[in-house]
């Protein structure tokens, strides 16, 4: 039973890719993705009791163990990202089955199929228990992801879509060539053996930096992000949702992953108050370039760039209570970005564009958007009670209780940070109307409720995320890292 739940994850929505291609009706290319998503619930439950239940699971494909098999890993943070996905996969789902009639020249098909190839990309990514095959899943959903940018057509987008595609492969070159030193030094792949070797080294150092390196520039930490605000700029607000909130995630997660796992304890302290100090220098930047935006999807870019930093904190600090708020960070941001660009995408929907002016037109239509842009800013911006809020007070609080009053210092004006480009977006929403805003043209009459709804649901999650932070802290520590203290 349970390795049909993970079968079901791998493959299902690679294979519904696939049939939804293939289809010939319009009506079941719709419904098959929702229909999906709404079943893979199940077996993330599933997984989720195995793992509460039972602690980590570490899964042999074909009966064979490491270093000669192929393993799959889940603990309460790779169960966290699943569940993220599932969600935020349902979401975009919705989502764009109901956005068809809105914009009907929409490459809708090609869409799905690319989508959900990335879906189960990132599931398999975050099961993934050895380097190789972490490679090989970073390939499938960086193919996929810049596919996602590119759908949308035009020369702005083909140009996009080229940029990060050459950020991806440099990224996955300096990843492999890492991985290359790791087996060359040890002969091993496999995370969880190497967590428990000796092993170690100069070679490891140069190996983590090659490694951490290529992850940086697919998860767009800065200062190599440069392809996330163009590529935020002109795909989809669909594709855009999944790629600020999963794919992005994903390259941090696995630097995470790799610094608290493998390589814990091959790391001078010193070059983890580097890495902490590259995550605030990337809380500022991104701040400040969102503050200076005049179009919505690239405040909302800036803004990832900006979150994601935070997450870079907990390697100084590498307590339970950093650990704690870094995932919880991870999960309530996935939730509000994805719901901030859903907004958007229905903001361009009814006006065209997404300009800041634009958005002081006093159309009651974008009444319920906005709503969705202030509760996911009240998570981004760090203010009670959201998810966000409780992610950064226990970040603060650990590295207080470390002596590392800087970094709380960091986490806090990030925070102010971040209400400032919110409220200057509200500011704009609620301002007297432009005379731009005035001249814009609504090119659609209405949008229908499974628009509205998604995003809606996704920004209430982030700040229901607050509420539940007693229930959750369990689940996230189940099968703690090596490099975490207790």
């Amino acid at each position: 039973m349970l390795m049909a739940a993970v079968t079901a994850l791998l493959f299902g929505p690679l294979l519904t890719g696939l049939v939804v291609y293939l289809l010939p009706s319009r009506r079941l290319r719709d419904i098959g993705p929702v229909v999906l998503a709404i079943g893979l619930l199940g077996p993330l439950w599933h997984l989720g009791t195995e793992v509460v239940g039972a602690g980590p699971l570490v899964l042999a494909l074909g009966g064979h163990f490491a270093p000669l098999g192929i393993e799959l890993h889940v603990d309460g943070l790779a169960l966290a990202m699943l569940w993220l996905t599932g969600i935020v996969a349902l979401a975009v789902n919705v989502y764009v089955s109901a956005s068809l009639p809105v914009d009907a020249h929409f490459p809708a098909t090609g869409f799905r199929a690319l989508w959900l190839i990335l879906w189960s990309g990132l599931n398999a990514l975050f099961m993934a228990a050895d380097l190789f095959n972490i490679y090989v899943m970073l390939e499938l959903t960086a193919l996929a992801a810049v596919s996602l940018v590119v759908v949308s057509r035009g020369p702005e987008a083909v140009s996009a879509a080229t940029r990060y595609f050459l950020f991806a492969l440099a990224g996955s070159l300096f990843y492999l060539l890492g991985v290359a030193l790791v087996y060359g030094q040890t002969g091993l792949l496999s995370l969880r053996v190497l967590e428990t070797s000796s092993w170690g080294g100069p070679v490891s150092l140069l190996a983590l930096g090659l490694m951490t390196g290529g992850l940086a520039m697919k998860a767009a930490l800065f200062p190599v992000h440069a392809w996330l605000p163009r590529a935020h700029a002109v795909a989809p607000s669909a594709a855009s949702a999944a790629l600020s909130a999963l794919v992005a995630m994903a390259g941090a997660y696995l630097i995470i992953r790799l610094w608290l796992g493998p390589f814990a304890g091959h790391w001078p302290q010193a070059l983890a108050q580097g890495m902490a100090a590259l995550g605030t220098a990337g809380i500022v930047y991104g701040s400040i370039q969102a503050l200076r935006q005049s179009r919505l999807k690239l405040v909302i870019a800036y803004s990832t760039v900006a979150q994601l930093g935070y997450l870079l904190l907990i390697f100084p600090i590498a307590s339970l209570l950093a650990w704690q708020g870094v995932v919880y960070h991870a999960l309530s941001h996935g939730l509000a970005k994805a719901a901030f660009f859903l907004a958007a995408g229905n903001i361009i929907h009814l006006l065209g564009n997404d300009r800041l002016t634009s958005l002081s037109r006093r159309d009651h239509r974008l009444a319920g958007s906005v709503m969705v842009m202030a509760l996911s800013g009240i998570s981004l911006s760090g203010l009670p009670p959201s998810g966000g809020f409780l992610g950064k007070w226990w970040l603060i609080n650990a590295a207080l209780e470390s002596g590392q009053w800087w970094w709380a210092l960091a986490a806090a004006a990030g925070g102010l940070l971040a209400a400032a480009y919110v409220f200057r977006v509200l500011r704009h929403a609620l301002a007297e109307p432009h005379p731009d805003a005035a001249r814009d043209a609504p090119i659609a009459d209405n949008l229908p409720r499974r628009m509205f709804w998604p995003p809606m649901l996704l920004a209430l999650g982030a700040v229901a995320l607050g509420f539940a932070g007693q229930l959750l802290s369990p689940v996230i520590r189940i099968g703690l890292p090596t490099g975490v203290g207790g």
